[in-house]
């Protein structure tokens, strides 16, 4: 009982702090805001330590909290699940997200929604929380919601900016889409299953791994695998939370928010929910090879398609938003393969360092005085050490350094996707292998702009004059504090003669606390988590049917090895040559990449303008919504409604009516007539149909 009771402190601690700086934002001290969010986070933080004890110590939980509400034979309960898979969750999104709220208490000082804004992320910690608790569908679709709907809010923070308005509309209406395949999902798990329990379903599974549903009938392919149709349609879902092509469009421009939330959203909580949804779901897919193929192409497309992108962004955080756009991609490809807890430690990993690649550029933000464009920058080393140190740990973890966090991770998808045999593979393995080169290529390209090089800051850029090109770009409007004022009439970035400056100890502090798990994590935890029975419990593998986890054991002999063997791998010399190339272009040679950029214009103008996508979106989506919202306006509203039914029935009732005064006459020959008009018409009926 006991236990119970810190399972519910954990979501409610951070709903308490929400609450107490959002009902009472207008009138209570800004350290009163920040002391009461900071606070539920970091018990929650506390009490999910004390849970991964009790876990590891063999002690699970399944049961319900109370029950929502009956309908017929079904029952709708709030109830948790802790076990391996939830704990890890939990102390991923409790300790990220604690440091996120101490680094707001610095990037936010000055805004004037400071309040509110830490009741949102607080809000947003508390929604993420009850989704990885859940033992049930519907906890789950309701966890699914909130974190959905607070993120609306929080791009949209700055809700004077047009672009944050465009961004948190795209958000809110391209995650629709993905929930209405989650919705369908869930849906024929109910239909079919008579439960919305987690292990009930897991249970029932086995039996119905055969079972088919009729789309069409009298149609040999109308027939389809119930449990390949409820798996792709779940994955549709977490396609829109975990930003898969073609419902990643999204995720780029929520960079719109504040850089707080930049992190908090791809680091650690929404993006992440699709991921740990499918590891969940595990004894469902590993009953379909087809949703596993669809996931992995899906995956695969992701990671290297979306790595292109980042090449050519010159938005800081933009170019990190690239990057957790193609690490989901890897992560999916994991799930593909059936190596779901590799995704989920890769998961655990990206957290970390990705947090911190984005609390850094937030830092350096904050030190160019708001302008984000990595064009401006150079040399920023000397002038901000602590962000220059971590950033560079995050950068070498994201790239798959040896002995580096996301080494562990990144070289464990792709060796499962090596000795996996689910269709589609082996596109994967390509694509993982050449995303290894691209990420390091991007990754260092932002480092050595930034970083290093020729200090570009306090001058008058030609860039800074292109509207056009500016018009979408956060840089241009300016990741500021202000934003009540006119965009074109703020300062952005240094004047001339003006130096960077180290951020204040609340911004660098947590820049510091992330980067050592970004070092450590993975050499601590790969074998407990891949190879150990860490997961035994949680996560489910038909090792018969998908053998990659048992092969890649027999392969592993310990983290330490595992690094030392990793320098003579192709992965190793890819990433490597990345580095090399980025620092060869854009420190000694910066004139080879614009000279590129000139000779492939078709190339670079259709990654300017991300495949198309948005205007894809826009033309078939959108417009194609449009068109069905004017025709249901035109001919459905004013025709049909308003025209025939309402205006028909008043023209009806208008004409019979006449005909009505002609007859009631007062006339006795007018009342025959009708009479011998009826009789005449029910003999003429009767006559026919005999």
């Amino acid at each position: 009982m006991e236990m119970q009771k810190l399972y519910l402190l954990v979501p409610l601690a951070p709903l308490a702090g929400a609450a107490i700086a959002g009902l009472f934002c207008r009138v209570i001290p800004r350290w009163l805001a920040h002391t009461a969010a900071i606070s539920g986070v970091a018990i929650a933080f506390i009490a999910s330590l004390i849970i991964f004890r009790d876990v590891q110590a063999g002690n699970t939980y399944n049961g319900p909290v109370y029950q929502w509400l009956t309908s017929g034979d079904y029952a709708f309960e709030v109830g948790f699940l802790i076990d391996q898979l939830t704990v890890t969750m939990m102390l991923v999104v409790t300790f990220v997200s604690l440091m996120v709220h101490i680094y707001t208490i610095g990037y936010m000082h000055d805004d004037p929604g400071y309040n509110r804004f830490f009741s949102y992320i607080a809000l947003f910690t508390f929604s993420m929380l009850m989704l990885v608790m859940s033992n049930n569908f519907m906890q789950l679709f309701f966890g699914w919601e909130a974190v959905g709907l607070v993120s609306y809010l929080l791009i949209g923070f700055w809700y004077t900016r047009p672009t944050a308005i465009f961004a948190n509309m795209k958000a809110f209406l391209v995650n629709r889409v993905g929930d209405f395949g989650f919705i369908l999902g869930i849906g024929l798990v109910l239909a079919h299953f008579g439960t919305l329990d987690y292990q009930t379903v897991f249970d029932k599974a086995p039996a119905l791994a055969d079972a088919t549903i009729t789309l069409i009938s009298d149609r040999d392919w109308g027939t389809v695998s119930l449990m390949s149709a409820t798996c792709i349609l779940l994955f549709i879902g977490a396609m829109g939370k975990s930003a898969q092509v073609p419902l990643h469009v999204w995720l780029p421009d929520s960079m719109e928010g504040p850089t707080p939330i930049s992190a908090l959203i791809h680091a650690a909580t929404m993006v992440t929910a699709g991921i740990f949804m499918v590891a969940r779901m595990s004894p469902l897919f590993e009953l379909s090879d087809t949703a596993l193929s669809f996931v992995i192409i899906i995956g695969s497309i992701t990671a290297l398609f979306m790595g292109f992108l980042g090449i050519i962004q010159n938005d800081i955080k933009r170019v990190v938003a690239y990057s957790t756009l193609s690490q989901l991609g890897y992560m999916t490809v994991a799930l593909g393969v059936s190596a779901y807890s590799v995704a989920i430690f890769h998961l655990m990993t990206h957290a970390f360092f990705k947090a911190l690649l984005f609390l850094g550029a937030g830092s350096v933000i904050i030190g160019m005085h708001h302008d984000q464009d990595i064009r401006n920058m150079g040399g920023l080393r000397k002038y901000m050490p602590i962000t220059w140190l971590t950033s560079l740990i995050g950068s070498l973890a994201l790239i798959g350094t040896p002995f580096f966090a996301g080494f562990y991770s990144k070289d464990s998808i792709i060796e499962a996707v090596a000795l996996s045999h689910i269709s589609g593979s082996g596109f994967a393995y390509f694509a993982v292998m050449a995303g290894v080169f691209v990420t390091a290529f991007y990754s260092f390209r932002m480092y050595f702009l930034v970083f290093h090089g020729e200090e570009r800051f306090g001058k008058v850029h030609e860039a800074a004059h292109q509207a056009p090109a500016r018009h979408d770009d956060p840089a241009a409007h300016g990741d500021d504090h202000h934003a009540v004022a006119d965009v074109h009439e703020e300062h952005h970035g240094l004047a001339p003669g003006q130096k960077p400056h180290e951020t204040p100890w609340v911004v660098t502090l947590p820049l510091v606390l992330l980067a050592i798990p970004s070092v450590v994590i993975g050499y601590l935890t790969i074998e407990p988590m891949l190879y150990g029975n860490f997961f035994k419990n949680a996560i489910f593998i038909n090792a018969e049917a998908h053998p990659v986890m048992e092969e890649m054991a027999h392969e592993f002999h310990g983290a330490l090895a595992m690094a030392i063997h990793a320098v003579s791998s192709p992965v190793f010399w890819l990433a490597l040559a990345g580095v090399v190339l980025s620092w060869f272009f854009y420190l000694k040679r910066p004139e080879i990449p614009a000279a590129i950029k000139s000779a492939c214009g078709p190339i670079y103008t259709l990654l300017d303008n991300k495949y198309y996508f948005d205007k894809f979106n826009e033309v078939f989506f959108a417009g194609g919504a449009r068109l069905l919202g004017k025709g249901l306006w035109k001919g459905g509203d004013v025709a049909v409604i308003d025209g025939l039914i309402v205006g028909g029935s008043v023209r009806l009732i208008g004409w019979v009516s006449m005909m009505a005064r002609f007859f009631q006459s007062g006339h006795i020959y007018h009342y025959a007539f009708t009479m011998i008009f009826g009789v005449c018409a029910l003999l003429s009926f009767w006559l026919l149909r005999a």
